[in-house]
């Protein structure tokens, strides 16, 4: 079974999400299949969103195999009709959305010069303009219900530009600045909006850019001062952290899991 979804609900301590609903986009990857399952073994009704409806139903049954809650709704978020349904199918089959987790993106390398305009338009389709629909949606049932927590996954590299990836870049630093404004507009009707912006994680995606330059992981665990690259998990534990009510007081943040690497 993939290491990214395996849990055992009795070894939470916690049950922050007790009778709650979580979206989680690109939810059938790395990142994505641990906060699902992290949210789940917290208590949450978990929908597992991905363009890959065969992976996502992967993800469901790893965290029904622990004891956990999911659904598996598939769909192709670079779409606002596609968004649009989405919402309305989890609201249709369990009632309520209390957390959004818009998780899903892609990575098209390349300087200006070396990019597609589809490379362009699709980077904003699916890292930006999905957010704009999903929450859109999303925030008349979370300002009705009195509260609701979303969690955007911005980047490092949107703070801090890595050479070679405009696409990424640009689009993970209007992430982070749709964040902010979202959050300083609804956070008077009880929406907190925080992204997180983590650095080398090790996911299926990293391993596949590692293998093009001809690097190693141990390569890039040498690049850390912490001493090695992230952990899909560790993640995951901070998206629960903001999306849960003991991050009450956090909206509008922008938080770093880097273990302290710059960005070379």
């Amino acid at each position: 079974m993939n290491d990214y979804i395996q849990y055992n609900k009795q070894e939470s301590m916690m049950n922050r999400f007790e009778n709650k609903v979580a979206i989680v986009t690109g939810a059938a990857g790395g990142i994505g299949s641990a906060i699902a399952a992290r949210l789940a073994s917290e208590g949450a009704t978990v929908v597992v969103s991905d363009v890959n409806r065969e992976a996502a139903q992967v993800v469901v049954e790893g965290i029904k195999a622990g004891g956990g809650k999911a659904v598996a709704i598939a769909a192709d978020i670079g779409s606002g009709d596609a968004c649009r349904g989405l919402v309305d199918a989890v609201v249709g089959q369990l009632g309520r959305i209390d957390v959004l987790v818009n998780n899903a993106g892609i990575n098209r390398r390349g300087n200006l010069l070396a990019l597609s305009e589809d490379d362009w338009h699709t980077s904003f389709a699916i890292n930006l303009d999905s957010m704009f629909y999903l929450c859109r949606a999303v925030l008349p049932i979370m300002i009705e219900n009195g509260a609701g927590a979303i969690v955007n996954t911005a980047s490092q590299w949107g703070l801090y530009p890595a050479p070679g990836h405009i696409a990424y870049n640009v689009t993970k630093a209007a992430v982070a600045s749709f964040t902010q404004n979202l959050a300083r507009d609804y956070a008077p009707q009880n929406v907190r909006v925080n992204a997180v912006c983590p650095g080398e994680i090790h996911t299926p995606m990293l391993e596949a850019g590692v293998l093009r330059t001809g690097r190693t992981i141990a390569d890039l665990d040498k690049m850390v001062p912490f001493g090695r690259i992230g952990k899909p998990e560790e993640v995951a534990a901070l998206v629960a952290f903001l999306a849960s009510d003991e991050a009450a007081f956090m909206c509008g943040s922008l938080v770093e899991i880097t273990g302290a690497q710059a960005v070379a």
